[in-house]
């Protein structure tokens, strides 16, 4: 595996020469492995999107709030058999309470030896940004105990605006900006205009190649009643009820078009986009690989939802109301939706609350989920005349 590897470094390295020199060469799509356990349908994603992807950015370990440093165990062989160079990614929890530099370096240059052929090594830490200029000294002293290997950090657009960005900069061999989850979850998952805004800052501040991260994720965001975040749901639940709570989407048709404009447009030195996290059959709230394939690719097809007023089993039984997704892509849920006037009776179920008004009981989104591929799912109930039409899309609430 370590000669493999060695390999595809070189080639990544040339290709990666080649793009700074040709700003009309494609982006490169590279793809975070965020699991901590590799189940069989882990391992059949990495097997099906070994074709899309430059490299793989695994989590390999992460010091927690509490100083704790915990390994994982990332499958080598379905790694390996992928042929595509494997970047290993520690994560530094920003809100670490002891951050000792001497005792971390130890620990994160013993996880790099041993991956021998490793591609290079990415540091993930939200730093505050007015810790940066003891970051700067941190990577500098890492880099120096890990000559020969790539050296890589996660970027955070709040830093921006700190004269200590470019000194840090500097440091390693590459960047990747995030540009997702880094707000207050009351604004949202994904903004598009902002994104480029943040971008193009970031730009400014480095000489050197850079990537984005973009998100193919939703999350369950809950805060409490001052507006302090409480938990966020994603891969795993949280079990958190705070006074107010939302489900947040990065639909693929709006990252699929910020996409096209970044090839479009491309600032200085953007080389290439990774993707925050490989999606699987088991993450609920990630997309299906099909649909990150068409994000990847340009060629999603979102299909129009049909709504529809299933009769309920019993002469007496209420309808329910169905959105179906015929198309191959995931969907973000319909923001409202119209029941006809012939229905004088209703609720929502499955995050979707009812709203009455002067014309019609509306369904409204409140903690939907996206529509899967091919999916279905109940919302609502109502009861109706049996020659009801079909439910309408509605306008957003405001």
């Amino acid at each position: 595996m370590a000669v493999i590897n060695r390999l595809l470094l070189l080639a990544a390295m040339v290709t990666l020469v080649g793009a700074c020199g040709a700003p009309n060469a494609p982006l490169t799509h590279d793809a975070y492995v965020w699991q901590r356990q590799w189940t069989p349908g882990l391992r059949d994603a990495v097997d099906a999107s070994s074709d899309l992807v430059r490299a793989w950015h695994v989590l390999v370990a992460q010091a927690d709030r509490d100083g704790r440093f915990h390994g994982f165990a990332p499958d080598r062989d379905t790694l390996a058999r992928s042929r595509r160079p494997v970047v290993l990614v520690v994560r530094i929890d920003g809100r670490l309470a002891r951050f000792d530099p001497t005792a971390l370096t130890a620990r994160i240059v013993s996880v790099v030896q041993d991956w021998p052929g490793a591609a290079g090594l990415e540091i993930d830490y939200d730093c505050p940004t007015a810790r940066l200029p003891a970051y700067t000294a941190f990577l500098r002293d890492l880099k120096s105990r890990l000559p020969g290997v790539p050296l890589s950090i996660t970027a955070l657009p709040t830093w921006n605006g700190s004269t200590a960005l470019d000194d840090l900069l500097e440091v390693p061999d590459d960047a990747v900006l995030q540009v997702h989850a880094v707000q207050a979850p009351q604004a949202g998952l994904f903004d598009p205009a902002v994104a480029t805004a943040w971008i193009d800052a970031f730009a400014r501040h480095t000489h050197k190649p850079f990537r984005v991260a973009l998100p193919t994720y939703g999350s369950r965001v809950s805060w409490n009643a001052d507006g302090s975040l409480l938990s966020v749901e994603s891969e795993a639940a949280a079990l958190a009820a705070g006074a107010e709570a939302a489900e947040l989407y990065a639909a693929p048709s709006t990252v699929r078009d910020f996409v096209a404009g970044l090839n479009r447009h491309r600032p200085a030195g953007l080389v290439g986009l990774v993707w925050f996290r490989l999606p699987t059959p088991q993450d609920t709230r990630a997309w299906s690989l099909a649909t990150w394939r068409g994000v990847v690719t340009g060629r999603l097809a979102v299909a129009t939802p049909r709504i529809v007023l299933q009769a309920g089993r019993g002469g007496d039984a209420p309808s329910d109301v169905i959105v179906d997704n015929p198309g191959d892509s995931d969907i973000a849920p319909p923001p409202v939706v119209r029941l006809p006037a012939t229905c004088h009776l209703a609720d929502g179920i499955d995050g979707y609350t009812l709203r009455r008004t002067a014309q019609a009981l509306e369904l409204v989104a409140t903690l939907a989920r996206p529509i899967p591929a091919r999916g279905r799912r109940a919302i609502g109930w109502a009861r109706c005349r049996p020659d009801s039409p079909p439910p309408q899309q509605g306008s957003p609430v405001s």
